[in-house]
Parts: C-alpha cells; sequence; structure tokens
C-alpha cells in the first residue's frame, strides 16, 4: 500500500489563489454557511479525528476547532473544508460562485448528513455545480482502501432512517472535489465518547474511516 504524506501549505498557488494554513500541520476546518442548521455542532469531532490521525499515521496535525464563513471568510486558505448539520442550507449566488473557484482550484470540501441536510444540500450544491451531479463512489473506490478497508463503502454510525450508508461525490477534471456521506454520520463517531455514548467499536470504525478521507485527499 502505498501512502504520501503530503500537507498543502503556503506554496500551492492556483492562479491568484493561495492555500496556506497558519500552522506547520494539517487542520480540517468547518465550514460556516447560511440558512439556520447548525453548522457548529459537535465542535470536538475534527479535535479527535486530527489527534488520532497523528497518532495512527506519519501527517503532522494542528488539532484546534477553526470554522470560516463561506460569504465573509478567505476559504482559500484552507484545503480542506468541513461542512456538517441537521438542517436548512442557502447559498447566494456569490456563495455558490466562491465555493466552485475553491474546488476547481485544488480545495475539497468533506459533507456530512448529520440527519436532516440531505434535501437543502442536495438542492444548494446544484448552484454550485449545475452541471454535475453527485455520483455513488463504488465500493472498490481507492478512498475505502488506501489505508483502512472498506468493503462496503461509508461505515454506519448512526442508525437516522435505517437506510444504508452511502457515499456521493463529485469530481473535477477527474479528481474527488467534494465527498458527501449520507445515512453514515462518521463525524457523530468522532466526538467524545460522552456526547451520543456510541459503543467503543464504532467510535473506533469512525475514526479509521475519517483517516482513509484525509489520507486519499492528501495522496490524490
Amino acid at each position: 500500500m502505498r501512502f504520501i504524506h503530503k500537507i498543502l501549505l503556503l506554496a500551492l498557488f492556483f492562479g491568484e489563489i493561495v492555500f496556506s494554513q497558519s500552522k506547520d500541520a494539517f487542520q480540517i476546518v468547518r465550514l460556516k454557511y447560511n440558512g439556520g442548521s447548525d453548522w457548529y455542532n459537535g465542535q470536538t469531532e475534527e479535535v479527535n479525528l486530527l489527534k488520532y490521525i497523528s497518532q495512527h499515521t506519519n501527517i503532522k496535525t494542528y488539532p484546534e476547532y477553526k470554522f470560516v464563513d463561506l460569504s465573509t471568510g478567505n476559504i482559500f486558505a484552507y484545503p480542506f473544508l468541513f461542512m456538517t448539520g441537521h438542517g436548512n442550507i442557502t447559498f447566494s449566488d456569490n456563495d455558490a460562485k466562491k465555493l466552485r473557484t475553491y474546488l476547481e482550484n485544488g480545495g475539497f470540501l468533506y459533507v456530512d448528513d448529520d440527519y436532516g441536510l440531505d434535501k437543502a444540500f442536495r438542492r444548494e450544491i446544484k448552484k454550485v455545480f449545475p452541471d454535475k451531479e453527485l455520483v455513488e463512489l463504488p465500493f472498490s473506490y481507492g478512498l475505502y482502501h488506501c489505508l483502512y478497508d472498506f468493503n462496503n463503502g461509508p461505515p454506519k454510525i448512526h442508525e437516522h432512517d435505517g437506510k444504508p450508508a452511502q457515499g456521493f461525490g463529485i469530481f473535477y477534471n477527474n479528481r474527488l472535489v467534494l465527498y458527501y456521506t449520507y445515512e453514515s454520520n462518521p463525524s457523530d463517531g468522532w466526538d467524545d465518547p460522552d456526547v451520543h455514548n456510541d459503543p467503543p467499536e464504532k467510535r473506533e470504525e469512525a475514526l479509521k474511516f475519517g483517516t482513509n478521507l484525509v489520507v486519499w485527499v492528501l495522496s490524490n
């Protein structure tokens, strides 16, 4: 298995866009969006995942909760954004254009439906990519096998409606620029143990899956 430690820092220039991070380490940054949904929930999720990644790979991480506002913030300063919530999302035309520019020029967005986000997310992402569809990734896709094997795709961490867990992507120039988990909810599994009272094996599964996601993004 080939494992590449590639941190996107400082000197990734794409036209006039510069991706950078303030720390010499990899960080996941929460995306703040409009519409009323709780984009801010579970603020230990990224922190715990980044700690796990640091402990189990050679990726140096910066485990601190940080968010950036899609409308007013410099999303181009962060190569990996994370978006979640339970309810409505609203992208303005400028938001949609900005997010598309970000994704087409080296950025990556992971979206996890925390239950109730799906309808609004699918509606608003069409503003960003009206010419593209969310496609379900086959279980053979490299993200599911780059470090830990997930032979059935994304894990089923929380039951929600009891439907099978699914993972969808949007590609630009053959690069996965957006990944979306539905009926899976691995990010809740990253949270502190007493938040959802998930069994230890479920939390471990969620953390391993999050590690795969980061390894895949940094390796491709």
